[in-house]
């Protein structure tokens, strides 16, 4: 079966296919200096080669209907006599793709004439075949020093090889490719390339390292899951995730991966491990959860879910904002999780500016007054330290408000807000109303953000499907935002006895305080992400899961607006025109 398999990959993928096996030709054109699009063709020479030996050669003048400059008749000795005679060049092309059909093509400096070939197909309607191309310029720049040949034109090469001499005629210099090809070839089994695919990476812009662990790519499985480069300790260095392992790793070995620090990565790398998945979901949450724990050096991202911030509104007479970095078992309201302490002092100046909370850190007595700060001579506190008011008003105008909006409705923030922002737009005081809109950004990224979260994780028990690519159905076990099991049901088969075995075998969670009482609010926002999928389905769900109808998501659209103004250059105009947004429902 795996020998199968083998040749059937072998047949479909010429790149896998070994040098000795691949049909090349290898194409000389001589033109009369002009661009591509001009289709100048004087003269096409190909040679068809295979396993070293010649199969057949091209050869004809072209009639390009124009004149030939006379420094091209110097260079190459064709002259507008000759090519009087000559075929048009739209009889000339289809002879030529039909000479180089199902082949490899092979030129020296291939873009330029490549480029000539592939314009006059454009221009005369015949379709471009896409053939894989090799570049013998390119192989020479990588696999020959500047010691060995001063530069890498075709008659240094030949001259180097000891090969037939170029002349500036399309036949002679494409059978004097062909032996620069053949010594390339030679020098290509040292860097251990052997395949066609192998020698059109080798020619791109691949570092010595890349090259030299290209082996580390090898024998990984072509299926979705997490891979993780280690070092000689065994010490992870870079954890990833890919729908393809093998395509994925191989990637980090090709001239399209120019990062600096994945060049340091690879150079102490000594193994890839793979992790397969049952699907996609499963490999994002994989992925986080070991970023997470082993915090590679080689991620940027997702390394530390542990540092987030909270906003608490304490639990005592005159209730205050307080930032903190763990949520508690307690009668406090809290907004959040925040990725940094500015994030969260951002939202909290918004809430300060919507509602008339004290900004102290003062434990105050409903007892014994205390000396009020500026705020309050400003008019920017009630001043509950000298008792000018009671608990209760206090609660009802300044601290459930905020309760409200983090776990219903925000509209009287918002509208507080957005009145505070038309002041100042009216006095022309447009810094001041920019930095406000930052913090009604903030405050609503929060709040819908919170919302979201919470929906889901407080739903004890979820099971979703998807349909899978190949058939059969994706399986997700979901507690409390946490992936606890993840399963694929084969095709034309009930998926039930999967869901059953998935259930018996998930992790067991235990709820807690917040909306991310078991997993990162990253982990529980890649499980939404999947669920909130057109084709997802609910499979079983312990209790209802929706949003508030008045809560914090029927402001997408204004943080929208929002973002977009913050994000483009300052005009004088501002969020507030709210013509297509239904503040309050």
């Amino acid at each position: 079966m795996f020998v199968q398999q083998t040749i059937d990959q072998l047949l479909d993928d010429p790149e896998a296919h070994s040098l000795r096996d691949t049909t090349f030709v290898v194409v000389d054109l001589e033109t009369t200096g002009g661009r591509p699009e001009d289709c100048g063709i004087t003269e096409i020479g190909a040679v068809k080669t295979l396993g070293g030996e010649e199969l057949g050669e091209f050869a004809t003048l072209v009639n390009p209907g124009q004149p030939i400059p006379p420094y091209v008749t110097v260079l190459t000795g064709i002259t507008s006599a000759m090519l009087a005679p000559a075929p048009p060049l739209t009889e000339v092309i289809p002879a030529f793709l039909e000479f180089a059909r199902g082949a490899v093509w092979v030129a020296h400096n291939a873009p330029y004439d490549v480029g000539f070939l592939k314009a006059a197909c454009a221009r005369f309607g015949y379709p471009w075949p896409h053939p894989k191309v090799l570049d013998t310029a390119a192989l020479a720049r990588r696999a020959l020093t500047r010691d060995e040949v001063p530069n890498r034109k075709l008659a240094t090469l030949a001259a180097f090889f000891r090969t037939r001499v170029p002349s500036h005629r399309a036949l002679a210099d494409a059978r004097a490719t062909v032996d620069v090809l053949h010594g390339l070839f030679a020098r290509l089994g040292g860097h251990k390339v052997f395949t066609l695919g192998e020698a059109i990476e080798f020619a791109r812009a691949v570092s010595p390292v890349q090259r030299s662990k290209r082996h580390l790519g090898e024998g990984l499985p072509d299926t979705p899951g997490v891979y993780v480069f280690r070092a000689l300790d065994d010490r992870p260095l870079y954890v990833g995730t890919s729908r393809s392992i093998a395509t994925r790793v191989k990637s980090y070995f090709t001239a399209a991966e120019k990062r600096a620090r994945i060049t340091e990565m690879l150079a102490a790398a000594t193994r890839v491990e793979a992790i397969e998945c049952a699907h996609s979901l499963e490999a994002e949450v994989r992925e986080l959860r070991l970023i997470g724990a082993h915090k590679p050096p080689y991620n940027r991202r997702s390394k530390f879910p542990e540092r987030v911030h909270w906003l608490k509104l304490t639990a005592e007479a005159y209730p205050r904002l307080s930032v903190v970095r763990q949520l508690a078992g307690d009668a406090a309201s809290y907004l959040g999780p925040f990725s940094s302490t500015k994030t969260a002092e951002l939202a909290a100046a918004a809430v300060y500016d919507a509602l008339p909370l004290r900004q102290c850190t003062h434990k105050l007595s409903v007892r014994t007054p205390r000396p009020a700060c500026a705020l309050a001579e400003l008019g920017r506190c009630p001043a509950p330290c000298e008792h000018h008011i009671s608990v209760e008003s206090y609660d009802a105008d300044a601290a459930q408000p905020f309760r409200t909006a983090t776990a219903g409705d925000p509209g009287p923030l918002v509208e507080a807000l957005l009145a505070r922002i038309d002041g100042f737009a009216a006095g022309q005081r447009y810094e001041e109303a920019g930095v406000l809109r930052g913090r009604l950004g903030a405050l609503l990224r929060a709040t819908i953000r919170m919302q979201r979260l919470h929906s889901l994780t407080v739903i004890a028990e979820l099971v979703a499907a998807r349909p899978a690519a190949g058939g059969g159905w994706e399986l997700a076990v979901v507690r409390h935002g946490r992936l606890v099991a993840a399963g694929t049901s084969a095709p034309r088969v009930h998926p039930q006895p999967t869901i059953d075995a998935l259930l018996a075998t998930a992790e067991t969670v235990r709820p807690g305080p917040g909306p991310t009482p078991c997993a990162s609010a990253e982990e529980s926002e890649r499980v939404l992400a999947w669920l909130e999928k057109p084709d997802a389905r609910l499979v079983e769900v312990s209790e209802g899961w929706a949003l508030p109808a008045t809560g914090a998501g029927r402001f997408r659209d204004l943080l929208a607006k929002v973002e977009r103004a913050t994000n483009q250059p300052y005009v004088q105009h501002h969020v507030t025109d709210r013509s297509s947004v239904d503040l309050l429902g």
